[in-house]
């Protein structure tokens, strides 16, 4: 048993030589795009700056792939040495080998006849499409067998449609009873998916009959006022008392991160690199070395050093900086008091600068760490270390609309690095599941007696999302009727899926606040839809 990621690195470990190969490739296939978007772009502006040094940095990669004698993967995605390989170069050489390397099927196969994938639904589509092939190449000596619901398919890198690829020879088993929610609940959702693909679960004899709610509320309302007096309504509905105003123990869900990363203070970081379809995946499960070096590294240390626990700040950096690493002290020779004293006056200094009136940036403490080279800097921040040199688009309208192109990687993190250190830690605790908001993705698999469902369009900005479209409040534009037509995604269907996944998530009673345009219009559209009773309905002014 093991995640999908070790699971892949267990395929192509020790192939030093094709994994070395492989990466060359990608190398210069990036470096290629990068000098492409170069040459279009204006010369004197940050966003060319900045590839600049991105391509520098591949550069640099590409020319030590020949010196390295081993290649290393860190399952957090931590590992910023040159032979490291990241979660998303892993996923896919394994992909590729095992399309184009016949040997590595055959290893495959005879090491695990069979095979079992939970969350198939959001297993990287590049991954599954090549096991399927697998399978269908190997049928009398190789089982693969796929867990998951559809409807539950939420990351962007999953295939989509997934169960029209099976075969028609599989085994198709189903679970249709309904272990987690009470009878309303089940219901409700068997409703959400009814006009989806038609399958229903049925509750346990002995549940419950639960509670579920729609407030509507006009999109202009104050949310924190209607949020709290939702929950008010919700304690004298059900006469629960861990509904009272502010508890901790009810489980807030908004169907969009955005609106999550608004309430909990931590947007200017999330925005930004939320934007960049690339690396989202892997950014809402908090992996990846630029992520890491923050959340597993950086803020440690500035908790370690707020508290005064002189062991846990010199745990984290002998474990990880450079400074002390065992070939430093080894160099040092006798001179290892200075090398202490270097690695305790970086320590003081990034304390004094997280602890002053104003929060730095992200920035701001990239670039001092950089400086003392307290942590390694991971490839992908790399550009942000040094400071900008002046631009000819600088002093005109203040604003770069190259640098504000949000859908490249460097446009993401140039932004999200002027957000303050703490949005990172806030952050942190979203992804985690820790703090009173949460993710779908978060929550997934998990159960809550109270559950509030945030939906607001606006909020959202029409990003990927359209609630009003799935409540009937607004008709379908031309592009989902297009979609439609050619089988493929909507907003609709993204809509539905995690409008399935947060209110399935209620053991005993939910509560679905949505901020309309207009109130009288979405209460008619909700009541003909039918997924709630009008006596279910309550209008929040």
């Amino acid at each position: 048993m093991s995640t999908i990621h070790a699971f892949a690195w267990s395929l192509i470990s020790g192939y030093d030589n094709d994994i070395r190969g492989w990466l060359a490739g990608r190398l210069l296939q990036d470096i290629a795009e990068l000098e492409e978007a170069q040459a279009k772009g204006r010369a004197a502006s940050k966003a060319a700056a900045d590839r600049a040094r991105s391509i520098e940095s591949k550069r640099h990669r590409h020319e030590n792939l020949g010196s390295i004698i081993r290649f290393i993967y860190s399952p957090t995605g931590d590992n910023q040495t040159r032979d490291s390989l990241n979660h998303a170069e892993v996923i896919a050489m394994t992909a590729d080998f095992l399309a184009s390397k016949p040997g590595l099927r055959r290893l495959l196969v005879t090491r695990f006849p069979v095979l079992l994938i939970d969350e198939s639904q959001d297993t990287s589509r590049q991954l599954m499409d090549v096991l399927l092939d697998v399978e269908a190449a190997h049928r009398d000596t190789f089982c693969l067998g796929l867990f998951g619901d559809m409807m539950q398919r939420i990351y962007a890198d999953g295939k989509e449609r997934l169960a029209e690829a099976i075969p028609e020879a599989w085994a198709r088993p189903r679970k249709s009873m309904n272990h987690r929610c009470p009878t309303r609940v089940v219901e409700l959702i068997n409703r959400v998916r009814q006009d989806d693909d038609g399958e229903k679960q049925l509750p346990r004899s002995d549940a419950a009959a639960g509670t579920v709610r729609l407030f509507i509320a006009p999109q202009r309302a104050d949310k924190s006022a209607t949020e709290a007096a939702v929950a008010a309504r919700m304690q004298a509905i059900t006469g629960d008392e861990g509904w009272s105003e502010g508890s901790d123990a009810i489980k807030t869900l908004a169907l969009e991160h955005l609106m999550s990363a608004r309430r909990f203070g931590f947007e200017r970081f999330f925005g930004p690199l939320y934007a960049v379809e690339r690396i989202r995946t892997s950014f809402l499960q908090g992996t990846g070395a630029g992520i890491g070096f923050f959340t597993r590294e950086v803020l440690p240390l500035v908790e370690a050093l707020r508290a005064a626990d002189r062991f846990a700040v010199a745990s984290i950096v002998r474990k990880t900086s450079p400074l002390l690493d065992s070939k430093a002290l080894e160099e040092a020779g006798e001179g290892q008091a200075e090398v202490l004293a270097a690695a305790k006056a970086a320590c003081d200094g990034l304390l004094a600068l997280v602890s002053g009136h104003a929060m730095p940036t992200a920035r701001e403490v990239l670039r001092y760490i950089a400086e003392t080279r307290l942590f390694t800097i991971p490839d992908v921040l790399a550009p942000f270390t040094v400071p900008d040199e002046p631009t000819d688009d600088e002093g005109a309208s203040g604003t770069d609309e190259e640098e504000l192109n949000l859908k490249t990687e460097l446009g993401g993190w140039r932004q999200a690095l002027e957000a303050p250190l703490d949005e990172i830690e806030r952050y942190d605790r979203y992804v985690s599941g820790t703090s009173r908001f949460d993710t779908h993705q978060g929550v997934k698999g998990l159960e809550f007696p109270r559950v509030m469902v945030i939906v607001s369009d606006e909020e959202a900005r029409g990003f990927m999302f359209a609630y009003d479209k799935l409540f009937g409040a607004k008709g379908k534009s031309d592009t989902d009727l297009k979609n439609e037509a050619a089988g493929k995604e909507t907003t609709i269907d993204r809509t539905r899926r995690l409008f399935y996944v947060t209110c399935s998530r209620a053991e005993d009673s939910l509560a679905v606040v949505y901020y309309a345009e207009t109130v009288d219009a979405a209460r008619a559209a909700m009541v003909k839809q039918g997924w709630f009773a009008e006596e279910e309905i309550e209008i929040v002014a």
